[in-house]
């Protein structure tokens, strides 16, 4: 019973990120579906065209929702930043569901409402696998993440980590500062090894 309740602590909150991403993609595959089919279907536009219209406006929608909703106890590292990202990882789970649909579509011969639907749930469900791994890993950071430049969207240096100044005349050891022993006055091994201990 422990062993059940340590691995519900462990993914509790997993599963509730994953239950919220699935929510907010299940909408947005919902916008894609209407969108993509009204003008596929409806207006005679391109399958290829026609589906990236549609994955345009569910991606903006999907960020908002999983940035303020699913994500909102992840850092915020700028909204610009994030954005472009997730366009950005968005734009690679688009290539993904456009090789199902246009393989689908160009290659097979399978034209139609039926085929264009089953290549895009297909599609969509490998690229969703793609899209929560990377927004997870690149774009809503964990709160212990260091903090990220929002010029240049580099993680920012820690200060607690970089070494002392040149000419201070100190050193770490074991996180402590300890002071450099000075030219002809040497530092014995036994001080060394108490400086260690600290």
């Amino acid at each position: 019973m422990n062993l059940v309740a340590s691995l519900h602590r462990q993914f509790a909150h997993l599963v509730r990120e994953l239950a919220k991403f699935g929510s907010v993609g299940a909408i947005a595959f919902g916008i894609t579906v209407v969108i993509g089919n009204a003008l596929h279907t409806g207006l005679g536009v391109g399958p290829l065209t026609s589906n990236g219209i549609a994955t345009v406006i569910a991606t903006t929608f999907s960020y908002v929702a999983n940035r303020f909703w699913t994500f909102r106890h992840r850092d915020r590292t700028g909204l610009g930043r994030e954005y472009m990202l997730f366009f950005a990882l968005n734009g690679v789970g688009l290539v993904i569901t456009e090789l199902f649909i246009g393989f689908s579509h160009y290659v097979l011969g399978l034209s139609g409402a039926v085929y264009y639907n089953a290549s895009l749930v297909v599609g969509t469900g490998v690229a969703t696998l793609f899209r929560f791994w990377s927004y997870k890993k690149w774009v809503f950071l964990p709160a212990s993440a260091p903090h990220v430049d929002p010029a240049s969207g580099l993680p920012e240096p820690d200060p607690a980590a970089e070494p002392a100044a040149e000419g201070t005349g100190a050193h770490r050891v074991n996180g402590h500062p300890v002071p450099s022993p000075k030219v002809g006055h040497p530092l014995d091994a036994h001080a060394a090894e108490d400086y260690a201990e600290i």
